[in-house]
């Protein structure tokens, strides 16, 4: 591992896995609070880091693979967006609940493949298999997606019927709170708590398998406590609070570090202890387009056909805008695994 890469992993992963930690007690505070707390939370963490972490995605395939231009770059990417972004925008108006569904589907898979990105990049030894990453990216983005299911289903709820209930305005429309019922059946409910139970079982027993024949124990046990943590996190904290500072201090931070070591000017700066320069860097390069992002929030604000009238609203609508924005993002990061080796670990780059 170079000094850059384990710079990146101390500033972006373990200190924010250790600050999370720290928070527990905090967390657990939040159910006694109104869910408004959560929806400044989920603010202030988006407009801090989080819409930025996808914002330098135009530039990914320039700094990652040989001989792609900065004009292919930006138009490939900027195609992909516009497509699928459109597209998801185009689900919530005609399907809302399965857009919503949807979502949550997709988010789970990219916050695993992110989590999944960081171990790779720490380089732990008790994942040596894609079928073993695949089984940990189940656990990594069905803590934040699945557990508040278990925890705090109600809270949970009321953010889908926020969602779903900015585009049922039609005659006849059946109320938001209907509509989303099936997707809050107890069988629903089990089914996801026993898919990340067992997945979670699964995972760190196998991990352990690995360090009893000869794999580092020191991976295993960072990645069974990063999960003990999350764990933990999501079964006490009210949801909308336990994501907005998880995206914010967890996802888009290891996704940021991800990226510095992509360019590399600013690694080289990382690597030579100059984190304000490398961060520099970074912000300069997701100015523009996490400005675009903001202005793309706003704009299916406005499009809602219920409009945007209390708190609820303004988060729903931001989630719609994200949804439309992260199915892009999933594409270019797993484009990015691929270049990386993260999924066929013995043909990493």
């Amino acid at each position: 591992m170079t000094e850059a890469t384990a710079q990146a992993d101390r500033l972006f992963a373990l200190y924010p896995a250790l600050a999370l930690a720290a928070l527990l007690p905090i967390g657990a505070a939040t159910p006694l609070f109104p869910v408004e707390l959560g929806v400044a939370a989920f603010a202030l963490g988006t407009l801090v880091v989080g819409m930025a972490h996808g914002a330098v995605d135009h530039l990914v395939p320039l700094r990652a693979a040989p001989g792609v231009s900065l004009r292919r770059s930006i138009a490939v990417v900027s195609v992909a967006y516009a497509v699928l972004g459109g597209a998801v925008v185009a689900a919530f108006f005609v399907a809302p609940v399965a857009a919503f569904a949807g979502f949550v589907a997709l988010t789970w898979l990219h916050w695993g493949q992110g989590d999944v990105a960081a171990l790779a990049l720490a380089g732990v030894e008790h994942l040596p298999t894609s079928a073993e990453r695949w089984l940990a990216l189940v656990v990594r983005g069905g803590l934040p997606m699945g557990v508040p299911l278990l925890s705090h289903p109600e809270e949970y709820r009321l953010v889908a019927e926020w969602v779903v209930g900015l585009f049922l305005v039609e005659p006849g429309a059946a109320p938001a709170a209907t509509a989303v019922d099936p997707l809050f059946v107890p069988a629903t409910r089990l089914a996801v708590g026993g898919i990340v139970i067992a997945a979670t079982l699964a995972s760190v027993g196998l991990g352990y398998a690995r360090v009893r024949r000869g794999a580092s124990r020191r991976g295993w046990l960072r990645d069974a406590g990063e999960v003990g943590v999350l764990w933990a996190w999501f079964l006490l904290a009210a949801p909308v609070f336990a994501i907005g500072v998880y995206f914010a201090l967890w996802h888009s931070l290891r996704h940021v570090g991800r990226l510095v070591l992509v360019d590399p000017d600013a690694a080289a700066a990382l690597g030579e202890g100059d984190t304000r320069r490398a961060l520099g860097r970074f912000a300069r390069d997701a100015a523009p387009l996490t400005l675009g992002g903001f202005v793309a929030l706003a704009g299916v604000g406005i499009a809602a056909p219920a409009g945007i009238a209390a708190p609820g609203d303004l988060l729903a609508a931001s989630l719609v805008g994200i949804a439309a924005l992260t199915l892009p993002h999933v594409v270019v990061t797993a484009w990015l695994d691929r270049r990386q080796g993260v999924w066929r670990p013995d043909s990493a780059a």
